[in-house]
Order: structure tokens, then sequence, then C-alpha cells
């Protein structure tokens, strides 16, 4: 059975540049987008993504930022020098700042703009979780509420649990990206993975 892998983005969770390059080598001939996080951006920089780049790879660049408007669209912007193919902020931080990257973003001369989503509910939270921040909606009825505005804010999609895409689809509309993050086989354990 053949497979269409181009959807599939694999998570660098490593601090390590060397394994980080060498997943990236023995995979990029079936994926083309590989995710960066925190991780393996604050222990190697933003070369790493330069250099995954290099390889012919995208790289989805999962920093969620996530602070005052002006500063997280000074980071977006200083984000585009990675060329990262995609990257995200948290919905969470509102809607004039999802605005603001839309707009330092747009306003960037560069020929390829990046993919812009925002994170709803971290998938590592539940109701439980939720109520302990004082909202006291469910996790899916957040995420619905978030999806709304980010599309209303402009950005291109949302990173939210597989299990929540027909809901964000009924929101919003089919021309919105979703991207599901922790997506394993069955038999892996969920990690801090909870929805």
């Amino acid at each position: 059975m053949k497979y269409d892998y181009s959807k599939v983005i694999i998570a660098l969770d490593t601090p390590d540049e060397q394994k980080a390059l060498d997943t990236v080598r023995l995979l990029k001939n079936k994926v083309s987008i590989f995710k960066v996080g925190l991780e393996l951006f604050c222990s190697q920089g933003p070369e790493i993504v330069k250099k995954i780049n290099t390889e012919g790879c995208k790289v989805f660049l999962d920093l969620k930022f996530h602070d005052i408007p002006n500063t997280v669209a000074g980071a977006a912007r200083a984000a585009l020098s990675t060329q990262a193919f995609m990257f995200n902020v948290h919905a969470s931080g509102g809607r004039e700042m999802m605005r603001k990257v839309r707009e330092k973003i747009d306003k960037a001369h560069i020929a390829e703009k990046p993919i812009i989503l925002a994170v709803t509910v971290l998938t590592s939270l539940d109701e439980t979780d939720l109520k302990d921040i004082n909202i006291s909606k469910s996790p899916l009825e957040q995420v619905k509420s978030l999806a709304l505005m980010t599309k209303e804010s402009g950005l291109d999609g949302v990173v939210a649990s597989p299990k929540e895409i027909s809901a964000i689809r009924e929101a919003v509309g089919q021309d919105f990206i979703i991207v599901t993050p922790g997506v394993r086989p069955t038999w892996a354990t969920a990690g801090d993975q909870k929805r």
C-alpha cells in the first residue's frame, strides 16, 4: 500500500543537532516538513532551521509565540530570517496580537510568506486544567472559539487535537489549515497528550 506523506510533519524533539539532521536525511525522501520546537531551537539556534532547509526540506517553526502584540509581531518578523515554511503563535494572546503578526508578515518584502498558525488549546490540557486557569468552557468549546477568532484575525489556520477537526471545520469552514500534533501509532505512549 502506498501512502501519501505530503501532509505529514515529523517532530524533531531532540536538543541534538546531529540526531535531528540524521532524522531529516533518513526521512526526507518520504516526508518534506519537519517541526523544530523550543528544545531544538533553543539548543541550536536559528541555524538549525537553515540546515534543514539546505536538505531540501521545509520547517514548521513551533515556538508558540505569546506576548504583547508588538513583541510577538517583532518576533514573527525576526523569524522570517530562518525561512521557516510555517510558524505559530498562541491564539490566547488575543485578536490584536494575531492581527499585528499578520500585518507585520504581510508588510515584509519576501518572496514566499510563511503559513501562520495559532495554537488553540494545548493538547496536554483537559477540562480540569482549563478550570485551574479560570476557563469555564470545555476544551472543545474553547478550541472552536479560538479557531474562529484566529480566522477572523487573518491567520492561516490552527494547531488542535485531531478529535476537534470536525468541530473546527463546522465553526470556520474548509478553507482553513488544521495541524494536529502528537499523532502516534496506537501502540505508542501518549506522552503529554490528553486530547
